[in-house]
């Protein structure tokens, strides 16, 4: 599980391991300490963007905060597996623990909660955390969930294309959303192909079956193309697998899958965004 990895996630962890307000009140150092975050730097493999290996000087929110910054253009999963360790460890040090001195502050766990929320995710107040289990959710709480996957798909995320290793591909799970939103059903036997195009005609939006019109506007051109795309992204999905491995066919190499998984968070986000502007 991948963590997600964007500037209001950055701000909440490097909120979770400040220390400055507390020394300069006259307080302790607060774990984890600059030793305990450079090991887990180098775990990732973040070690060539680390200010503090480079020999410049700074607090440790300040340190985190670059070495974020920089994995978030260059290399989002190992940032994202950071993201995770430094949570990790925070909790272990007690930081969620009001009795500990190592205590965050009630704070900076409330804004903490409010960015993974907003990205899909669930944060205790005892530190620990997950991905929202999409079953739970309906209305406008599972659609602001599955645009949040549809937008780290968007960025070429792995783990967005199938929803948290649940097997559940994001276009399937945003058209029958659509169908249940639209008309309180779907067919939950139909083929992808099938189930798609449903959740297309519903929100009026045309399909390769539809012929062009005279005068029609562009847009159906677009919309047809979106459907086929999504049809051949999910073609290249491995059927076979559990969820727990790579969920691309043998043959598909890193370029082709990254770009089936942006196809995937283009077209799911742009029905989740017709589905909205319908029930505003």
């Amino acid at each position: 599980m991948l963590l997600p990895l964007n500037d209001g996630i950055i701000a909440v962890v490097c909120q979770l391991i400040d220390d400055a307000k507390a020394k300069q009140a006259g307080g302790d150092f607060r774990e984890p300490t600059h030793s305990d975050i450079g090991f887990l730097v180098n775990k990732v493999g973040l070690g060539t963007v680390d200010p503090k290996q480079q020999g410049q000087q700074g607090g440790k929110a300040k340190r985190v905060r670059a070495i974020l910054h920089e994995a978030l253009l260059d290399n989002e999963e190992a940032g994202a597996q950071l993201v995770h360790a430094l949570l990790v460890k925070v909790r272990a040090c007690g930081g969620f623990r009001t009795s500990s001195d190592n205590y965050v502050g009630d704070e900076a766990i409330a804004n903490a909660k409010a960015a993974f929320e907003a990205e899909g995710f669930w944060l205790a107040d005892d530190g620990t955390f997950g991905a929202k289990v999409l079953d739970g959710l309906k209305g406008a709480e599972l659609t602001k969930t599955l645009q949040s996957y549809a937008i780290r798909a968007q960025r070429g995320s792995q783990d967005a294309a199938l929803l948290m290793g649940t097997g559940k591909d994001l276009m399937e799970a945003t058209a029958a959303h659509v169908l249940m939103t639209i008309s309180g059903t779907y067919p939950a036997g139909a083929n992808f192909v099938s189930l798609l195009g449903m959740a297309f005609m519903a929100l009026g939006l045309k399909v390769p079956e539809q012929q062009s019109e005279p005068g029609e506007p562009p847009i159906g051109a677009l919309e047809r193309s979106l459907f086929s795309a999504a049809c051949a992204a999910n073609k290249l999905r491995n059927k076979e697998g559990t969820g727990h491995g790579r969920p691309w066919l043998p043959r598909v190499g890193d370029a082709e899958a990254k770009a089936a998984i942006e196809i995937a968070g283009s077209v799911s986000g742009y029905l989740l965004a017709k589905l909205q502007s319908r029930t505003r």
